[in-house]
């Protein structure tokens, strides 16, 4: 099981999460934030501290953004597991579904 970060994160990237995460399995696209489901241990820090309330534990996340367990694992796919988002800083691209949205809100 993992935490998954949803939709309300899509151009926010507030990164109150990335602060709190204690194992850096935080990992920033171009227009969201992404857990990585191998990382992340599972200690709920980041999930409080998300002032747009993205941040869901796998088995509590909404119906209308059950796809963003795919998104966060999809993610990961070509990256692999780096041990550690701050190794990697921003990755220059997002998942598809990402992607393909319409800008939503402000950018952070």
């Amino acid at each position: 099981m993992t935490y998954i970060i949803a939709q309300p994160c899509v151009d926010v990237k507030d990164r109150a999460c990335v602060d709190e995460c204690p194992v850096d399995c935080i990992y920033e696209g171009q227009r969201m934030l992404y857990i990585h489901p191998d990382e992340c241990v599972d200690c709920g820090a980041c999930e409080p501290v998300c002032p747009v309330e993205a941040i869901f534990y796998e088995d509590d996340l909404p119906d209308q953004w059950k796809d963003y367990y795919k998104v966060n694992v999809e993610f990961f796919e070509d990256l692999g597991s780096p041990g550690g988002a701050s190794k990697v800083g921003v990755i220059d691209h997002d998942h598809p579904i990402v992607a393909a949205l319409p800008p939503q809100g402000e950018a952070g």
